[in-house]
């Protein structure tokens, strides 16, 4: 009996051998062999010809050789972040005759006038994907974004991460690239990472950022850890890898300019790791410090799907916090969203409320005014670069820096400039200080101003005396008491500098801090966190450093850039690490700690001993309550 097919079925067969064949190609193409270059941690300074001569002899050695099928650009573009840099990184690229996919570093997130826009607008994007001979590269950026924390990888980034790899489905190989290494003690949400793209084929991971070769294994995850393309010490100029994609290997050599390459590391490719691997990682972190104070409860938790990196704003009927897609999110004191307003760009810097009127900077280059209530636009001002700062209200007036080198008083119930200042020299990410008579902020060129406050006229200035801007006191939010302001830096160094005009009263090393301060309500006393597990005490009183208590909350090493607000006699804080905790402001005795995440907590927002709001870069509104009688 003969067996007829019909169209239709006729169809669907030729359509399934067809797909068949495709897969056998797919894989077929996948064992072709071939050969890419990785140049990492190029540094480039507009002002130091040596890294920019380095990344040029690496450009022509690649150049000359006719076997590499592209480039692969692993982060710290440009070693201060700006964009004359990143520009010059780009010219240099630019003369590769192959295609090169590039990804932001530390020093492109972290030191950003323009709040990473820069790089957006130079190179097109800040992530990437494409396909080559049957696998799939997918890059991006790793952190930390405009704050002193740890690496992190943004939730929506995560998302992107999750659905590129979806739609890749588990055939074809992946390649995973971003600057960190996707370890505990270089990105703090690795572990939100492996765990998202175990289940893909990823092949491996390759990054940047210790300047030198090392294999590592990230949650069972093969990752490549870059040479820098800086020279090495007696060498003339610098080096890139190399990468050998065979039939069922990846093998990493290094290349140094003008010398043959050699062999550092291999894996067999075609291997997937699965979702059992995560049962017995050590990578997952640990909360158990919660259960030694148990009155401490999150009351309620909202999560904006987008990475945070500044504090709430408050009032008494609402909680208003800005995210990283430049998002105004305001909430009532339940936590119940109430309205949202999108800007053109992510926004940094912590708003302020005042007037009925919340006041945010965007990194789109406007401050915007909108109702409190409803959330509409009142106002916005136009400036000529990316805002990161963070905005002071005080007498119906904001006070906020820009990255266009102004500093503007901006009258909040219409949004006319009542005056700016021109003139500062480094971009303005701190919260002003702004009391009766002067507004102080210090900038990322190693300088703290003091304005008039009524026309914004200099009354004086202090400086480091460094050179090197990232060791400027741009983080810290100035505070004041007794005719002295106080600030502290990335040098380590406590400063109080006399208010009056400006010179340095004293500068003292005697505790390691960094950029987080406070001060107590009865301005007599100085709050700052250490570097290592502690937190100190000054008199604000004294010309001298005078230590009062030092207390040892234990968090261990510790450089997050967040300040220690003080209410109803508790000093409170957080980490890079996701810990809050509370300290009795005069005696200095530890009260309570709670873990909420492992990641950066911005500078938290008490709003009694016992009530403590909070955010966090996972893109989390948070609120503790404290139960004393527990």
């Amino acid at each position: 009996m003969k067996h007829f097919i019909t169209k239709p079925k006729q169809w669907y067969l030729q359509a399934a051998i067809l797909w068949a064949l495709l897969r056998v190609c797919v894989s077929a193409q996948a064992g072709e062999p071939f050969r890419f270059a990785l140049l990492t941690d190029i540094h480039i300074d507009i002002n130091a010809p040596g890294p920019t001569q380095d990344l040029r002899n690496s450009v022509d050695q690649i150049n000359a050789s006719d076997s590499i099928d592209f480039i692969l650009v692993t982060g710290d573009i440009a070693d201060k972040g700006d964009g004359a840099s990143l520009r010059l990184a780009k010219q240099e690229l630019d003369r590769l005759q192959r295609p090169y996919y590039i990804v932001q570093g530390n020093h492109d997130q972290k030191w950003s006038e323009s709040g990473c826009m820069d790089f957006k607008r130079i190179f097109g994007y800040e992530r990437f994907k494409f396909e080559h001979r049957g696998y799939l590269f997918l890059g991006f950026p790793s952190g930390p974004l405009m704050r002193m924390a740890l690496g992190h990888v943004a939730p929506e980034d995560i998302e992107w991460l999750k659905e590129e790899l979806r739609h890749n489905g588990f055939d074809k190989p992946v390649f995973l690239v971003s600057h960190m290494p996707m370890l505990p003690e270089d990105v703090d949400n690795c572990f939100d990472v492996t765990d998202a793209v175990r289940s893909f084929p990823v092949q491996a991971f390759l990054n940047g950022h210790y300047h030198r070769n090392r294999f590592e294994t990230y949650d069972g995850i093969p990752g490549f850890v870059n040479i820098t393309n800086l020279r090495q010490k007696g060498r003339t100029a610098g080096q890139y890898n190399e990468y050998d994609v065979t039939a069922d290997s990846l093998i990493a050599y290094t290349h140094p300019v003008g010398l043959p390459r050699y062999r550092w590391a291999a894996i067999a490719l075609g291997q997937r790791l699965g979702p059992a691997a995560a049962a017995t990682s050590p990578l997952r972190p640990d909360f158990s410090v919660n259960e030694a104070y148990p009155m401490v409860k999150e009351t309620w938790q909202v999560a904006l799907r987008a990475g945070i990196y500044s504090s709430p704003a408050i009032d008494k009927q609402r909680i208003v916090v800005a995210d990283n897609l430049g998002r105004i999110t305001c909430f009532g004191h339940q936590g119940r969203q109430r309205w949202q307003y999108t800007t053109g760009a992510r926004i940094i810097g912590t708003p302020a409320i005042g007037r009925g009127v919340v006041v945010a900077g965007s990194a789109d280059g406007f401050i915007y005014g909108l109702d409190a209530r409803q959330g509409t636009l009142r106002w916005k001002v136009r400036t000529q670069r990316p805002v990161v700062s963070a905005v002071t209200i005080r007498g119906g007036i904001a006070y906020v820096g820009s990255g266009d080198h102004i500093f503007r008083a901006i009258r909040v119930k219409d949004g006319t400039i009542l005056w700016s200042r021109q003139g500062i020299r480094g971009y303005v990410e701190t919260r002003p200080l702004v009391n009766r008579r002067m507004v102080v902020f210090g900038d990322w060129a190693n300088t703290v101003y003091a304005l008039r406050r009524k026309d914004g006229n200099p009354l004086w200035e202090w400086t480091t005396g460094r050179q090197n801007m990232h060791y400027s006191p741009a983080g810290v939010w100035p505070v004041e008491a007794h005719q002295k302001v106080f600030v502290v830096d990335p040098r380590r160094v406590l400063t109080a500098i006399d208010a009056r005009d400006g010179h340095e009263i004293y500068a003292t090393k005697q505790s390691v801090v960094r950029e987080s301060i406070g001060i107590s309500k009865d301005r007599k006393r100085i709050y700052a966190k250490t570097m290592r597990d502690s937190v100190v005490c000054y008199s604000a009183l004294d010309n001298h450093p005078r230590q009062l208590w030092a207390c040892h909350v234990g968090f261990g090493y510790e450089h997050a850039t967040v300040m220690l607000p003080e209410k109803d006699g508790v000093v409170f804080s957080s980490t890079k690490n996701g810990l809050i905790f509370a300290i009795e402001a005069k005696t200095g005795r530890l009260l309570w700690k709670h873990k909420v995440s492992n990641t950066l907590v911005n500078t938290v927002v008490p709003l009694s001993r016992n009530i403590v709001l909070y955010t966090d870069e996972d893109g989390f509104l948070g609120k503790l309550s404290i139960n004393n009688n527990h």
